[in-house]
């Protein structure tokens, strides 16, 4: 199955839920991390129970945070 991530396609052998791909994708700082699924956001809760389907388009963004100086 074929899925994009962060723009790239990803090749996997079977369906993973988030938490897997996460490691699979090598994604930084883990912990921090939000995803979002087909346009959608998924809470941290969710990373076990939702798997990745065959085109799939997953984002994992990162919020920082910043002043003015």
């Amino acid at each position: 199955m074929t899925i994009t991530v962060n723009g790239k396609s990803l090749e996997l052998e079977k369906p993973i839920n988030l938490n897997e791909l996460l490691v699979v994708a090598k994604a930084d700082q883990p912990e921090y991390v939000t995803v979002e699924r087909n346009g959608e956001f998924v809470d941290h809760k969710g990373f076990v129970s939702t798997f990745v389907a065959d085109g799939d388009t997953i984002e994992f963004l990162y919020f920082m945070g910043g002043g003015a100086a």
